[in-house]
């Protein structure tokens, strides 16, 4: 009989996630998590049937520029999958827009951005990068409650915050340019006012993720305005226009080409020419770079969730495989090696859903106002860290996942290669490593956020102290105190040095604090259910992220094969 291969089954993504079930346990208070438990539940199961099958299907299915009509019209259509469009239909049905904004309906409040994210983490890995949307009609929603006059906020936010499928609205954002990228100073666009008092659009927007949404947020300057970020402002653009009920695509908006990028292929990314297109500013016509601030929170907050979800979607096909193939006479997940080799993406999984799920809990409370000082503080400094951490690692992760199957994981219809080629945006998009780095020393030298920061993560420290952790606590600890030294001495040092060693301590940063929360969870694990699978976790993470090459050089089997096993709860049968 000729042999062939059985394939991964992606188990019960909710049953098997079990550092997702003790996060949340420790996060949520009891009867919240009671509440919102059977549609994680529902969610687990669809996750790893029905949605993963209509992702699959949009990942083949990919958009389509269909530019004139039939009858040499200019139309700029945009064909997606019918399967695009129902992975749509679930995210409005899931509430992943509308979580953070109904939190008086649902009792959510400050909890709100860590159900949010309960729901992403699930959803995401299986929705073909339909969270790029959602995370864009998030952004859009902040924006316009923090800065919208009274009509524009009232008669959008509901649409991009509704559970009704066939009400709901998502929104894109058209921030890119030629001449800028991530320099939006140089942005080229110019906002004419008519004599009526309405404003146009006129340039090119060099890259538009989800250029099917109902409408964008968009930067311009306004003619005569001075140059630089300064002279920028934000409007709205509608792909409906609201005076007319006319498209503007087609029209005053027309689609030049859809782009052809690496990953992410099922989302409709597209450059646009600019001229004439209706738009409404976003409050009074100044400071447009500062409103943007908000929505940069929220879409790296998003950015970062969908790395630590991506993280665990690659453990998970990883995990699945090893329990169906052999090598040298036994399963892949019975050999040493292999084993280790799992081990350690399943720690470095979880290490970026507890960073992420921290900065979900910091803006929930800033949202809804019970925040301290200190919290929004070290929110500012967490933010960038965070993003440019998970991406990184999100990167590096997916590029083990592939190589743990083989030469299977190169090949493109097994579906592996996806991983990869989604997972290479996250360090790109909304600032690359680089950026963020600057952006944390522009936060620490003119906001003063790292001490905030810095006592934070002694405190999560200080709820790790415990004997079972004090050798992970001490380390962790010892890096602080040099990560503090290391910023008190950038006042006295060449500015070119410490910018050129702002991505390391960035890096070393957001290890440092991950490690903390690490073992502020072991903790609370030994305490409440004398459980030391999470304090496994810790001691690994500190010793191969913050310890020297010598403190790691011998890895326990034993202890590798408890943190696999125990962190992903094993089909019937396995």
């Amino acid at each position: 009989m000729p042999f062939f291969q059985s394939p991964p089954v992606l188990p019960d993504t909710w049953v098997s996630d079990v550092p997702l079930q003790e996060h949340l346990e420790r996060l949520l208070p009891v009867d919240m998590l009671a509440g919102v438990r059977p549609q994680l539940a529902e969610l687990g199961r669809l996750a790893a049937t029905t949605l993963h099958d209509l992702a699959a299907e949009a990942e083949r299915d990919q958009p389509r520029h269909i530019p004139f009509d039939a009858w040499g019209r200019r139309s700029d259509q945009i064909a997606v999958s019918p399967a695009w469009e129902e992975l749509h239909t679930w995210q409005v049905r899931l509430g992943l827009c509308a979580v953070p904004y109904d939190t008086e309906a649902t009792g959510y409040k400050e909890h709100a951005r860590v159900v949010q994210m309960a729901l992403h983490h699930l959803y995401g890995p299986s929705s073909a990068t339909y969270t790029c949307p959602v995370a864009m009609t998030d952004a859009a929603a902040r924006v316009l409650l923090d800065h919208a006059d009274v009509p524009l906020r009232d008669r959008v936010v509901a649409r991009l915050t509704s559970r009704d499928p066939d009400a709901a609205w998502t929104s894109g954002q058209w921030m890119t340019e030629r001449e800028g990228g991530s320099d939006v100073s140089r942005t080229a666009t110019i906002a004419r006012q008519g004599a009526n008092g309405s404003w146009t659009l006129h340039g090119t927007k060099w890259f538009t993720s989800a250029t099917t949404a109902n409408c964008a947020l968009a930067l311009a300057r306004p003619e005569g305005a001075e140059s630089g970020s300064r002279g920028l402002a934000l409007f709205l653009v509608e792909r409906i226009d609201p005076r007319t009920g006319e498209s503007q695509i087609g029209d005053t908006i027309r689609i030049n080409r859809l782009k052809d990028k690496l990953g992410t292929k099922s989302m409709p990314t597209a450059e646009l020419t600019l001229d004439g297109a209706f738009a409404t500013p976003v409050g009074p016509v100044e400071h447009g770079v500062r409103k943007i601030s908000g929505m940069l929170n929220i879409t790296r907050f998003h950015n970062a969730m969908g790395a630590s979800g991506g993280m665990r979607r690659g453990v998970e096909l990883a995990v699945a495989y090893s329990r169906v193939r052999e090598a040298t006479g036994s399963r892949l997940i019975d050999l040493p090696l292999h084993t280790e080799t799992l081990a350690a993406m399943s720690v470095d999984a979880e290490a970026a859903f507890a960073l992420t799920v921290r900065v979900a809990h910091l803006i929930g409370r800033a949202e809804h106002g019970t925040a301290t000082d200190a919290e929004q503080q070290s929110l500012r400094a967490l933010i960038p860290v965070t993003k440019l951490l998970t991406g990184k690692d999100a990167v590096a992760l997916a590029s083990e996942a592939l190589e743990a199957f083989g030469g299977a994981g190169y090949i493109e219809d097994t579906g592996l290669p996806l991983l990869l080629r989604n997972a290479q945006v996250l360090p790109i998009w909304e600032g690359t490593t680089n950026v963020l780095s600057l952006d944390l020393l522009r936060a620490a030298t003119r906001n003063a956020v790292l001490p905030a920061l810095f006592e934070d993560l002694a405190a999560r420290l200080g709820d790790a102290d415990v004997v079972a952790l004090a050798e992970s606590v001490r380390l962790v600890a010892a890096e602080r105190d040099r990560l503090m030294s290391d910023a008190q001495g950038w006042h006295a040092a060449d500015t070119a040095v410490v910018q050129a060693g702002m991505r390391q301590f960035a890096i070393r940063l957001g290890r440092a604090y991950t490690a903390a929360l690490l073992c502020e969870h072991a903790a609370y694990r030994l305490a409440k259910h004398d459980d030391d699978r999470a304090a496994l976790v810790a001691r690994r993470y500190v010793r191969s992220r913050l310890a020297g090459a010598a403190e790691w050089s011998r890895p326990d089997p034993a202890e590798s094969a408890a943190i696999l096993m125990r962190g992903h709860a094993q089909p019937q049968g396995s």
